[in-house]
């Protein structure tokens, strides 16, 4: 595995990975819990199954923090062969806790009094 493309965006994380292995051998990485819990532990899940697939190119799972104040994302897999015969793994990691979103992100160093709501 060569070292990885990350990116960070307003919701999450993309990282991009080009693996020597082919995109079968990726996919059975990706989606069998006796191999995903190697680096992707079931407790880490918010529910064991993905919540979404297209067969051989994409899986998406629900997580959930297991510290306070156990926030709730997505990692999305993306996987393509590439022109070597291995991978590119595409990997986003998306905040989606709803008692986050519509809320302003202010910054730690905005130099602003915050703001009080009124009841």
């Amino acid at each position: 595995m060569n070292e990885g493309k990350t990116k960070e965006q307003q919701s999450g994380i993309t990282m991009e990975f080009d693996l020597g292995d082919p995109p079968q051998k990726v996919w059975r990485a990706v989606t069998m819990p006796e191999l995903r819990e190697r680096w992707l532990p079931k407790e880490a899940l918010a529910d064991p199954d993905a919540i979404a697939v297209t067969p051989g190119q994409q899986v998406r799972y629900k997580l959930r923090d297991d510290t306070p104040p156990f926030l709730e994302s997505t990692v999305t897999f993306t996987i393509t062969p590439n022109a070597t015969g291995g991978t590119c793994l595409r990997v986003v990691h998306e905040l989606t806790d709803a008692r986050l979103c519509g809320r302003a992100r202010t910054p730690a160093n905005s130099n602003s009094p915050p703001l009080m709501l009124a009841a």
